[in-house]
Parts: structure tokens; sequence; C-alpha cells
């Protein structure tokens, strides 16, 4: 999980029988994708965006840093709703969203990372004091980059359209504190500081008026221990989704979701019960219905997007992971569950390559050494029927 921090690939309408009730009429519109910030970033990008287009990838996920070693923002910016403040850094994202509208791909910008100026140097995984702070920042870089912004070079920069708030709000690896001991017992205070978060990203961006914006919020993780006096303290994400709605979280156009497995025996229709008989606490794949239910409730026939999907292999990781045949398996059956339901645009794979070390992620669709997974052919299949 620690090593996600550095690497951070919406939810997935209902699915098959087996797990939910099947949808009628399949997506008119899906986008499928990658989230592989290592790549994308930091790596051979050249190189990566040519594997993009071999995969017939259209939307690549990558968090746009406020705060932290890759931040934008490292000191208070004098005029912070200009680009060209000097205290913005804007070059590494900059190089990104060039290679990206070459290959014809649409970036998912994910704002993420609270600067230490902006919350008393608390970490980027703590909420801002005064979200207005977010607000400006993000408008600042939804200005950037609408199209019509001329980079250092003089050339226009592309247009980024989809914008993600924050990472796994319900995580506290991405926002802390999750809980608040009040007077009458405990608070969900991690969905009240992500309604302001989320508010100010979505208020910032959209004040470019740029024709066709979205910015999503959630993003969450699949699960949640609701346990406020435990060593590691989370949100699951149906009580973290009505906790926003009471916390002050306004709107949005989508609501995203990472509804990864729980065990390597799990299909993509699997759904886990507790052993109490009581109704499963976790949102993956196989009960993604409950949570699609429950932004209708609440916001209305918002869009659904997956920003996060993927299965580990066995090799390189023998606990987590799957065999390399049900990996490439898996992903065909859970693009096709995504596919098949109207509210989903968007459904992103993590990772285009495994990470180096065992500790982190196995899901690639290349091994870390560039040898590609039966899975490399199945996403490029799913993609290229898309076309």
């Amino acid at each position: 999980m620690l090593r996600r921090i550095g690497v951070l690939v919406a939810v997935v309408a209902t699915v098959t029988a087996a797990g939910t009730a099947a949808t009628a009429h399949a997506s008119k519109f899906m986008r499928v994708g990658i989230y592989d910030e290592a790549q994308v970033l930091y790596g051979s990008v050249p190189g990566t965006f040519r594997t993009f287009t071999q995969l017939h990838v259209q939307e690549v996920r990558l968090n746009l840093y406020w705060g932290g070693p890759e931040g934008v923002a490292r000191r208070r910016p004098a005029n912070p709703t200009n680009p060209n403040d000097p205290a913005y850094d804007w070059t590494l994202y900059d190089r990104t969203v060039n290679y990206a509208a070459q290959s014809n791909d649409h970036v998912l910008f994910s704002i993420y990372g609270t600067p230490g100026w902006a919350n008393g140097g608390k970490g980027m995984n703590v909420a801002p004091i005064n979200a207005i702070d977010l607000r400006n920042f993000a408008l600042a870089a939804a200005r950037r980059y609408d199209g019509l912004w001329p980079g250092t070079d003089g050339r226009l920069l592309p247009a980024v359209k989809e914008w993600l708030s924050w990472n796994e709000p319900n995580n506290p690896l991405f926002l802390t504190p999750q809980y608040k001991k009040t007077s009458t017992g405990w608070s969900i205070q991690s969905a009240k500081d992500y309604a302001r978060i989320c508010n100010a990203i979505y208020t910032g961006v959209h004040a470019t008026m740029t024709a066709g914006e979205r910015v999503a919020c959630g993003g969450t993780a699949p699960r949640g221990n609701n346990n406020p006096s435990s060593s590691r303290p989370s949100v699951s994400p149906l009580a973290f989704l009505a906790a926003c709605k009471k916390g002050g979280l306004k709107t949005f156009d989508a609501w995203a979701h990472h509804p990864y497995y729980s065990a390597p025996t799990d299909t993509p229709t699997t759904v886990r019960k507790p052993t109490n008989g009581a109704q499963p606490t976790a949102v993956t794949l196989g009960n993604i219905s409950t949570l699609i239910q429950l932004v209708t409730k609440l916001y209305g026939n918002k869009r659904i997007w997956i920003t996060e999907y993927g299965y580990q292999t066995n090799p390189p990781d023998p606990i987590f992971g799957v065999s390399w045949a049900k990996q490439a398996a898996y992903l065909t059956e859970a693009f096709q569950i995504a596919h098949k339901n109207p509210r989903i645009d968007m459904m992103l794979w993590f990772l285009l390559k495994d990470e180096p070390l065992l500790g982190g992620w196995q899901s690639g669709l290349e091994t870390y050494a560039g040898k590609k997974k039966p899975a490399f052919t199945a996403f490029q299949k799913f993609a290229a029927s898309l076309q």
C-alpha cells in the first residue's frame, strides 16, 4: 500500500446474474485505459505511450500533485489562480500531457496531496486548513489545461477534461484522520474533510467554464473496517458516501470507485458476505450495484467511473496473485461487465508493468522486465472492440 502513494491506477455498474442484476442496455460510451504513474511520469515516457497505442488505450490516469516531492506548488503562490505564478512548476505534467495528446489519449488528472504551507506541515494526506487554497489550485490547473494555454515552448498545451478529487479518501494512507472523537461518540472526519476537498476541486475546475469538463468525487477503496478504535481505522465505501452527503458534499459529475477483489479465489462476480450473515461492507465488482444504488439515491443519475481495477499475478506474487491465464480471463470478464452497464463511462486497469518489488503491485499487463502477459492481448482485443 505504501508503494501506491507514488503510483496511484470507477465504478462499474450492475453485473451479471452471478453477482447482481443485469442491465438492459450496454453502455453507449466507455473509455478504457491504464493507471500506471511510474510509467507515464518517470519511466521511458515515449516508449510507454507507444505501448499505449498498441493497446488502443483511450484514457490515462495520473496524479497531479498539489504538494509533496512532485508537487506543483512548493510554496504559497502570490496569485494562486494564475498558472504562471512563479510558485508553480508544471514541467513534469506538461510533458506527459503532450505525449498523451500525440497518442490521442485522454488524460484523467487526480488532484492529490496537500502542500505543507496549506496545512501547517502535517503531511500530504491531511486536508488543507482553508479549502479556498485547493479551489484556487484546481482553477489554476484547469486553466492551464483548458486547451488554450501556451506552454513554456509557446505551443498551446493540450486540453484535459477529466478530473478526480483525491485518491481513496476512505483509506488513512491517503486521508487522515479517518475518525474524530466527539462528546457524543466518533464522527467520520475523513468524510467531512473530503466533502470540503471535492467541493473545492469541483468548483475550481468548473470555474473555467470550459465545455466538456467533468469532475469525479470518490475514488474510494473497496474496503473499510468502520472501527475507529482499530490500529488502522478506515471507512467502508457505502458508509463513506453517506457520510460525505451528511458532511456537505454538494455535487459531482461522476462517482469513482476501486472495486478490487478480496482474495485470489475471487472472480470478478464474487460477493463475499460476513460470516454473521450481515450485508457485506466491501464493494467489489461483484456487488457494485449496491454503490450505484446509493449514489442514485443521494445524488441522482450520476456517471460511474472505475479509476482502478486489476488482478495481481503468480508469478511473481505467490500470496495474492492469480495465474497469468486467469488474469487475462478476469480482465476480459470485468471489462465486459462494465461495458454492459449504461452508467459506466470509464474503466482503468492498474498497472501497465509490474512494480519491481514484491511488496508493491504485480497486476501489470507486462512483467517489470517487459515480458507481455496474456492479459496484454486481452486488454488490446477488448479496447480495439470499442473503436
